[in-house]
């Protein structure tokens, strides 16, 4: 999407537990892991039909990944990685030596994958999705926020609270309730997955405002900036956010 869009994607924030986020697996780490000596297939290439990349530029790559009940795929590569899941998923993914393991993720979740290849298999009775923000090898540093504007996670949490956080990303969840708006603060390059409907207003440091509208399970890179959010619907509003560092 384009900047634009960015202006409304850094918005809300009411969270749950990490625990409660991550889904019931080993794959959620805690910690960033180098990237994989080896690599491995491209899924956008060699399972069009199942990973379709949706944005890319220099720091991230979105892909929005779709299965059908009892679809798999073949073995491929992803670098580290944060999904979101937006339906209920239980996925096995089968690993390069044989050994396989099963993932249930509940529809708002997310959870932080470290580089590496896999198969998966959706053993599930419905179909799947979600959206995969792949981090780029040469990232870029982002400046220290402190320098560059309030955090809102400091200065406003109880729209944003931090959810997951290694050296390469900050996952914060964002909630608001009807009406209700934030104070100026400041987001690096982010990623921001929206989980409902949103009508947000957003006003800059500069005085001026807009408008923007998203649904639910679209996507936005969203360029570092402060803004003020507010949510100007009559529905709560959820996303995830996914603050880039560096590489």
């Amino acid at each position: 999407m384009n900047r634009t869009w960015k202006t409304f994607i850094l918005i809300t924030i009411a969270a749950v537990t990490l625990s409660c986020s991550q889904p019931e697996t080993d794959t959620a780490q805690t910690d960033a892991t180098p990237a994989a000596a080896e690599t491995g297939p491209d899924p956008t290439v060699v399972d069009a039909d199942h990973y379709k990349t949706e944005f890319e530029n220099e720091l991230v790559r979105v892909v929005r990944i779709t299965y059908g009940p009892g679809e798999e795929s073949v073995m491929h590569y992803h670098p580290d990685s944060v999904g979101v899941f937006l339906t209920d998923q239980h996925v096995e993914f089968v690993k390069p030596d044989g050994t396989s393991e099963e993932v249930h993720a509940e529809a708002g979740q997310y959870v932080f994958a470290p580089a590496g290849q896999h198969l998966p298999k959706n053993l599930g009775e419905e179909p799947f999705e979600l959206v995969l923000v792949e981090l780029m090898s040469a990232g870029t540093e982002v400046a220290a926020m402190e320098e560059t504007g309030p955090d809102p996670t400091v200065v406003d949490a109880d729209h944003y609270k931090v959810e997951f956080e290694n050296e390469r990303v900050r996952v914060v969840r964002i909630t608001y309730g009807p009406g209700e708006e934030s104070v100026m603060h400041y987001h690096p390059n982010s990623v921001a997955v929206f989980l409902t409907d949103h009508h947000v207003g957003f006003g800059r440091p500069d005085g001026t405002s807009e408008e923007a509208h998203v649904e639910a399970g679209q996507h936005s890179f969203a360029p570092a900036e402060q803004h003020l959010p507010k949510n100007i619907g009559e529905e709560p509003l959820e996303l995830i956010l996914i603050d880039i560092k560096g590489p």
